[in-house]
């Protein structure tokens, strides 16, 4: 027994090693072309670039460690997960963070994120993640991803109609109208706008099926296929990149090479106690909501047959954020929006992320901190029209809402939502009314069945 004991243990780690082996070989299969999958990876900077930015710029947030930490969430989501999970910034504690008055700290917006993650920690081990998953109506949910699609592309509309300063807030505040002509200007967006359009349609990537479909058609099915192999997503950043350097050449001169040092933060009781207060519970809602219920639901309607389970997202958010923000990384979560913005221009496995995060993990190796000279340049309007099909991709997800009372209720819970700017507040009518509406079903039924009782009884 004792010789038998070595090998019994070889064996079961060579299964073990044989079975991550088939996760990362599957996670990673192209289910599309490669070049969609790179498209597909830039698919939510829309929404990455301006908050990881202004963060930057008016708290000091180290932008090299989180290029570095968020690489690597990316990398491991998409072997993790198999799909092109996103990862977001957590948008409720950005917007905490650069309020006009009383700006956080890094050490206060890092406590925001770990006591963010500690409870959706907890959620996702003790399983009460999955009990709220498999019983919140879809209704409500589909009310919460519209409001957030919504507001991308209400967000999108002002990065492409006005000029915006990230230095003062993460949302678009309207300051003077975009000029028409410029290397930002009004037609470049409009012109990445149509493009975008031309080669993406309506979002169903390259899923065309030449011979379903009558051969008058084939020619037009052809074209469209050849279209939604163009990596535009990606052609569209690559431009934007490129005129970084042209509006302003001195980012050549500025930009040092080597990532800076990591460095563990000194968190306080009271960077606790400010960061759970004005950072961590308006952001715990909206992460329960979208970053994981949402966004679970969201990949059951992107790829059928391969539903995320609500714990293991869940999970995954509370690790990320209980490494990474002791080292003053961004706090992060996964998100809808980012779920359907890299789908809609192509991304369909993990792959998609994986390339994403080695994009970002290169960019941090070489140039550190001083990468944000490229950022403060990036053509806000270009950003916005990403953003804009982020956003579109994301409210489309609420079209199976097929009878009245379905709609009614994602309406009004959408609609909550966006006036009261409140994730949870629309969540919470949303809840009410619905159960409001089968309370008057459940009487409806009673009345109804009485009614049957009385007629068999005045007719016996």
């Amino acid at each position: 027994m004792a010789d038998e004991s070595p090998e019994t243990t070889a064996a079961l780690l060579n299964r073990h090693i044989d079975g991550c082996r088939r996760r990362v070989t599957t996670s990673l299969r192209l289910k599309t072309s490669l070049l969609s999958e790179l498209s597909g990876a830039v698919g939510d900077l829309g929404t990455y670039i301006p908050i990881v930015l202004t963060l930057t710029l008016v708290v000091n947030l180290d932008l090299s460690t989180t290029l570095i930490f968020t690489a690597f969430y990316n990398i491991a989501s998409g072997i993790l997960f198999g799909t092109p999970m996103p990862v977001q910034p957590m948008k409720s504690i950005a917007a905490a963070a650069v309020a006009e008055s009383n700006t956080m700290t890094v050490e206060q917006i890092a406590a925001a994120g770990i006591c963010t993650a500690s409870v959706l920690l907890f959620l996702g081990v003790t399983g009460l993640m999955s009990v709220l998953y498999r019983y919140l109506p879809l209704p409500v949910v589909r009310g919460v991803q519209l409001s957030q699609g919504l507001q991308f592309a209400f967000t999108a509309i002002k990065y492409v109609r006005y000029n915006q300063n990230f230095g003062t807030s993460t949302s678009a505040s309207s300051s003077d109208a975009r000029p028409w002509l410029g290397l930002d200007g009004l037609i470049l967006a409009l012109v990445c706008l149509l493009f975008l359009v031309l080669t993406t349609g309506d979002g169903g990537g390259n899923e065309y099926a030449v011979e379903e479909v009558p051969i008058s058609r084939r020619r037009v099915q052809k074209r469209l296929i050849i279209l939604s192999a163009i990596p535009s997503a990606l052609i569209v950043f690559l431009l934007g990149i490129v005129l970084c350097f042209v509006r302003d050449p001195s980012i050549f001169s500025d930009l040092t090479l080597g990532p800076s040092k990591f460095h563990v933060l000194n968190l306080t009781w009271d960077d606790f106690k400010v960061g759970f207060i004005r950072g961590a519970v308006p952001q715990i809602p909206l992460s329960v909501l979208n970053s994981v219920i949402a966004v679970c639901k969201l990949s059951g309607d992107l790829f059928p047959g391969t539903e995320l389970s609500a714990t293991k997202v869940s999970v995954s958010v509370g690790v990320m954020n209980l490494i990474g923000c002791w080292f003053g990384a961004m706090p992060v979560c996964h998100g809808a929006g980012g779920l359907a913005g890299q789908y809609r221009f192509g991304g369909r496995s993990g792959l998609s992320v994986v390339f994403l995060g080695l994009g970002k993990l290169v960019l941090a190796l070489l140039f550190g901190n001083s990468f944000v000279r490229i950022l403060n340049t990036f053509p806000v309007g270009i950003l916005g029209v990403l953003l804009l099909f982020a956003g579109i991709e994301l409210a489309m997800a609420s079209k199976d809402m097929n009878s009245k009372e379905e709609s009614f209720v994602m309406l009004v819970c959408a609609a909550v939502s966006l006036t009261g700017s409140s994730a949870a507040l629309g969540f919470v009518c949303g809840i009410v009314l619905y159960l409001f509406l089968k309370l008057r079903e459940m009487d409806c039924k009673s009345k109804a069945e009485s009614s049957v009782e009385d007629e068999l009884l005045v007719s016996a």
